[in-house]
């Protein structure tokens, strides 16, 4: 083969390995488990801590993270909030495009009063919900949330530390797992809020 007819085929191949590449990273997973086949999620209507009406589908166009916890939990929920506050401030100017929600898995005692209380004291943006028991079975079982209050400890509950991540048209897209590092969550909420841009 000549040497110019090698250099154009080298060239050629380069460039195809630079192009598999490029679309192998733009490919790559999120960071947080992909949800979106998953069967659950959807709209429901609860009690904010203003004690107002709130119906997750006004939220259109936003991303949503949903956690759902207790305000009398005593090492996962304030972490959790912690580190979702930070993640709105890694986010900057585009937090305006999310809203977290805390949902209560302990209706009887989270009334709208001791949510307020609570959850506007990790970032004034997020909002803290609550409704009848009934209402919180239907919300959980909706989105597989697993909970259950604990024998061994009255008043206390066993219940997950995952937060759910709804995209702009309110489907269930991703998990981020109890203690996940807030700059994995902070790239995949980028890449979610970028579809929608």
């Amino acid at each position: 083969m000549r040497p110019a007819a090698a250099a154009r085929g080298l060239g050629a191949f380069l460039l195809a390995v630079l192009l598999l590449v490029a679309c192998n990273r733009a490919e790559q997973p999120y960071h947080g488990v992909d949800v979106s086949g998953m069967d659950g999620g959807g709209d429901f209507t609860l009690t904010a801590h203003d004690g107002g009406p709130f119906r997750l589908g006004d939220l259109r166009g936003k991303v949503v993270l949903i956690f759902f916890g207790y305000t009398h939990c005593p090492d996962i929920c304030s972490p959790a909030l912690l580190r979702l506050a930070r993640l709105m401030d890694a986010l900057g100017a585009r937090a305006e495009g999310v809203q977290v929600l805390f949902v209560t898995v302990d209706p009887e005692r989270d009334s709208p009063g001791q949510l307020a209380g609570f959850v506007p004291r990790f970032h004034p943006r997020f909002i803290g919900l609550t409704g009848s028991p009934e209402e919180i079975r239907r919300v959980t079982a909706a989105y597989r949330v697993a909970y259950e209050r604990r024998s061994d400890r009255p008043g206390m509950f066993v219940h997950s530390g995952s937060v759910f991540v709804l995209d702009g048209d309110g489907r269930l897209r991703l998990m981020f797992r109890d203690g996940m590092p807030v700059a994995e969550m902070a790239a995949d909420l980028k890449r979610i809020l970028a579809e929608g841009a």
